[in-house]
């Protein structure tokens, strides 16, 4: 199961991460949202002790959507060492994410 993240606890589980992290922006009413967040679930897993791969609601974090100009959602960003390295937009594959994850580690 993916992390949720906060604007409260954004800095510790994302920022300070001494692992690559996978951050999908998301929000209840998005269609692609759903259709990609048990994909998220399963990378959690698969990935765990390797990445963090956690969900950030934008309807109840406003602070870091806008930080990082997420316009629109499904939105997925990868850090590493705090520093923001990729980005994909809209429903990508699953192997597509891995990809860009593995390439961090």
């Amino acid at each position: 199961m993916a992390l949720e993240i906060t604007d409260a606890n954004f800095q510790e589980v994302v920022l300070d991460s001494d692992k690559p992290v996978l951050v999908d922006f998301w929000a209840t009413w998005c269609g692609p949202c759903r259709t990609i967040s048990p994909i998220i679930d399963e990378l959690a897993t698969e990935l765990e002790g390797k990445a963090v791969v956690g969900k950030v609601n934008v309807d109840d974090n406003s602070e870091i959507p806008q930080n990082y100009g997420i316009r629109n959602i499904p939105t997925l960003l990868v850090f590493k060492n705090g520093e923001l390295v990729d980005k994909m937009v809209g429903v990508v594959p699953k192997s597509q994410m891995i990809e860009k994850l593995e390439a961090q580690m």
